[in-house]
């Protein structure tokens, strides 16, 4: 009787099964004849397309749900339910570009970032809305940290801090500078890029959705190398009082069905025509259909987040503002989820 062997893969046994072309942890386990004992091989898998990074560090494992392609998962059955109560004829926004807004203001246009070394002086962090929901600090945020909408915003003020020798991840929601170098935030949130972990269920972020931001934002960069490889964030008016994987938190009354949960996935339908778009208008549109996009936080129907940067042509981020909701449709992540509190995702 020969030896035969068993992939466990993420704790599914997939008799014979080869995974290509994906970052999987895997094992294989050999049994001999007689079933004497199991041993355990390595499995060398080839690379596949590697996860987004800034500084040398990963935006999450490939295989997190964050860069996971689901161009191939069922849609939703209550797709138009939810397409419906976003807007199906109001067009998306890309809020992000060059220069700031409004005019003669000091906002840049979009949620900016900044990348700090593992010798970043950590300061403290008063949370003074959601404390209980909050990492404790210190948090290695400069003084003179980007905040969104610039320092006169009298909006969400996010502030999102890359600590790049650790690939340590800390954002902050409501964020205001202090005299003595501390900041003031109304909540906050760290995350481990080389980790799967999510907030504990419940908990929200710097994000409604209890979801980091920076992984979800279009960056400049990535757009010029001519491909998204993660989804992007959107906001929507109305939400509901619930939350779907991997989304933490929920930040509504309305129990009505009709109205789109937290972490609600879509994407660009396959049919839709891109090839009249510029170059780099049809990059975010292509990574709008195989990566498609996470519902994040309450705010403007269909505004996508980016980085704001002074490349970007505003001209041809308009250029998406014929797409609709109607060209979307909603995607049944549920069976990627391997565990309700991990990020980590099945390959489709």
């Amino acid at each position: 009787m020969k030896a035969f062997k068993i992939i466990l893969l993420c704790g599914v046994f997939v008799a014979g099964s080869v995974l290509a072309n994906r970052w999987v942890r895997r094992a294989t386990a050999v049994i001999p004849p007689g079933g004497g004992g199991i041993t355990y091989l390595p499995v060398v898998l080839k690379p596949g397309t590697p996860p987004p990074q800034i500084a040398g560090c990963n935006l999450f494992p490939g295989d997190n749900i964050w860069n996971t392609p689901i161009d191939t998962l069922p849609v939703h059955p209550d797709s138009n339910t939810f397409l419906n109560t976003i807007g199906v004829t109001a067009g998306l926004h890309m809020d992000f570009g060059s220069g700031v807004w409004p005019p003669g203001s000091n906002s840049p246009i979009g949620i900016p970032f900044v990348v700090v070394p593992g010798s970043q002086p950590e300061v403290p962090i008063d949370f003074v809305w959601w404390p209980e929901e909050s990492d404790p600090g210190p948090y290695p945020v400069p003084p003179d940290a980007p905040i969104e909408g610039g320092p006169d915003s009298d909006g969400d003020r996010h502030v999102l801090v890359l600590e790049s020798d650790n690939c340590i991840l800390y954002e902050l929601y409501a964020a205001y500078p202090q005299e003595d170098g501390s900041w003031e935030a109304g909540n906050g949130a760290v995350y481990d890029l080389n980790a799967h972990t999510l907030r504990p269920d419940g908990w929200t972020s710097a994000d409604a959705a209890g979801l980091p931001i920076l992984p979800g934002l279009v960056r400049y960069d990535e757009v010029a190398s001519g491909e998204i490889r993660h989804a992007l964030r959107f906001t929507a008016p109305q939400t509901q009082k619930a939350h779907w994987w991997p989304a933490r938190h929920d930040a509504s009354d309305l129990t009505g069905a009709q109205y789109p949960p937290m972490g609600l996935r879509v994407r660009l339908r396959a049919n839709y025509n891109i090839s009249g778009f510029s170059p780099q208008a049809q990059v975010i549109l292509q990574g709008l259909k195989t990566y498609g996009m996470i519902l994040a936080d309450n705010g403007s129907r269909w505004y996508i987040s980016g980085v704001p940067d002074e490349r970007w042509d505003n001209d041809v981020l308009h250029e998406l503002d014929v797409v609709t909701g109607g060209n979307f449709e909603v995607v049944d992540v549920s069976s990627l989820m391997i565990h309700p509190d991990s990020g980590q995702a099945l390959q489709p």
